[in-house]
């Protein structure tokens, strides 16, 4: 890993999973797995976990595993968002997802849809309660998560910036605006934020991004992010590996115009 190199957060599903398509991916720039609880099993997870240890113990790297928890979501026909119905972000599926995650020996869990320390507090003590250690990644998506950022950085480990249910709750026009905000306050406090959602979305059909994602990339390493992460690209798309280098790509060329004081922090 390059001292320098923001890092590479990409989601494991079907099209990443195979021996191959995962060893590119980490020789890539891969630097930490997600695994979005949302979908799957908990065998496949199994099978998944091994094979991510596997292959970094063979090229010689460490790639921690993020456990991203769904939360009190509620699907609808054209995405997902949050169930205001429900007074606790973390619900029995979720705890059943961290008992499994500690015994696994992951290294983070992405805790959805957070309102507030107290809901970051509710899973270290959770956490705890297993005998765990692992970091807690506190999920950016709700208006009142941006308003209550201070309180939630004081607790939390790292931030990820969830803009896909942060633009059900933001108007689309202001999300760049509180993304450099939030990277900003992240920055103050020495704590890492991943900046995710529709990074370079199009390269889940084709071979290469659209100029536009490749600014938006660009600008979030230029807002001074520590990690850019891909969901769907990686998951689910038909160019994995690919989409992992343009990533990597984008960001060694980015950081050549960065702020030189901005350190990367390591997760």
């Amino acid at each position: 890993m390059k001292d320098i190199k923001a890092h590479i957060v990409a989601t494991v599903g079907p099209a990443s999973e195979h021996r191959e398509v995962l060893k590119m991916m980490i020789e890539h720039g891969l630097d930490i797995v997600r695994l979005n609880f949302s979908w799957g099993d908990l065998d496949e997870r199994v099978k998944q976990i091994a094979l991510i240890r596997e292959l970094a113990a063979e090229v010689g790297k460490h790639i921690p595993i993020l456990i991203d928890l769904p939360g009190p979501r509620v699907n609808y026909e054209e995405g997902h968002g949050y169930d205001n119905t429900v007074l606790k972000v973390i619900t029995e599926e979720d705890k059943g997802y961290v008992k499994f995650g500690v015994e696994q020996g992951i290294e983070y869990f992405a805790l959805s849809f957070v309102g507030g320390a107290h809901d970051v507090v509710e899973l270290r003590e959770l956490i705890a309660s297993l005998s765990g250690n692992q970091k807690i990644i506190a999920k950016i998506e709700r208006k009142v998560a941006v308003d209550n950022l201070d309180e939630i950085l004081s607790v939390t480990d790292a931030v990820m910036i969830a803009r896909g249910d942060l633009g059900n709750e933001v108007p689309l026009p202001e999300i760049p605006f509180v993304q450099e905000g939030i990277i900003k306050k992240c920055n103050a406090a020495g704590k890492p934020v991943i900046t995710a959602t529709e990074m370079l979305l199009s390269m889940a059909e084709k071979s290469r991004p659209t100029r536009a994602e490749v600014t938006d990339v660009a600008m979030a390493v230029m807002q001074g992010t520590d990690a850019v992460m891909l969901s769907e690209e990686t998951a689910r798309g038909k160019y994995p590996a690919e989409a992992v280098l343009m990533m990597e790509s984008i960001i060694i060329e980015s950081e050549k115009h960065r702020n030189p004081e901005k350190v990367v922090l390591q997760f």
